[in-house]
């Protein structure tokens, strides 16, 4: 009798670690915890976009995380890498005289870059939510400069131009100077150390 009960007991506390583990959600690390800090900043937008639900909000970001956590990233060659370079230093003077256009073609110059390195490219939302996943910290940059190269944007100030393109940079450069690692997974370590050397165009005194 006492056998009986100790594997009933030990099928009970089974059932439970089963059900504390699907209550957690889908993925590893997508608890309310796993979740804050995989997704920074981006968590907390959010859950103001659910108006605070943060229930709704972390269901959100587990099924991003579920969607697109996996995904393998592409890696550039050097001369894909000098191109996008250039083309980016080449925005950078044009906004002087031209700060929407520059601003347009630097949200269609990160989405072929995002597309290069293996991010979606059937859809905006899509390709942003990809990225919100593996660039957390950075992609409300994407998000900004996409808003105000739209209709929706074309009131912006020149400061508010000037600011889309400094948050877009930091994505364009996490996506040029990340590298894939062994797991297909994505490596942000070299960004910082490299960034003032690695983002210079050849022949530029920069």
């Amino acid at each position: 009798m006492s056998t009986v009960l100790i594997v009933i007991g030990l099928i009970v506390v089974f059932v439970i670690i089963v059900g504390a583990v699907l209550y957690a959600g889908p993925g590893k690390g997508n608890g309310r915890g796993g979740l804050k800090r995989r997704f920074g900043p981006e968590y907390d937008r959010a859950v103001a976009r659910h108006d605070g639900d943060t229930k709704a909000a972390e269901h959100e970001l587990a099924e991003r995380v579920s969607r697109h956590g996996d995904l393998h990233t592409q890696p550039l060659s050097a001369e894909q890498r000098e191109q996008y370079v250039a083309a980016w230093a080449g925005l950078q003077e044009r906004f002087v005289d031209a700060p929407q256009e520059a601003v347009a073609q630097a949200d269609q110059l990160l989405a072929r870059l995002a597309a290069e390195r293996g991010y979606p490219d059937t859809a905006y939302d899509d390709q942003l939510d990809a990225l919100s996943v593996h660039h957390a910290h950075e992609v409300d940059g994407y998000r900004t400069v996409h808003h105000v190269a739209s209709d929706a944007g074309s009131g912006a100030s020149t400061e508010e131009l000037r600011e889309a393109m400094v948050g877009a940079r930091r994505l364009f450069e996490q996506l040029i100077l990340a590298r894939p690692d062994e797991n297909g997974g994505i490596r942000h370590g070299s960004a910082g150390r490299n960034r003032n050397l690695s983002l210079r165009p050849k022949g530029s005194g920069a």
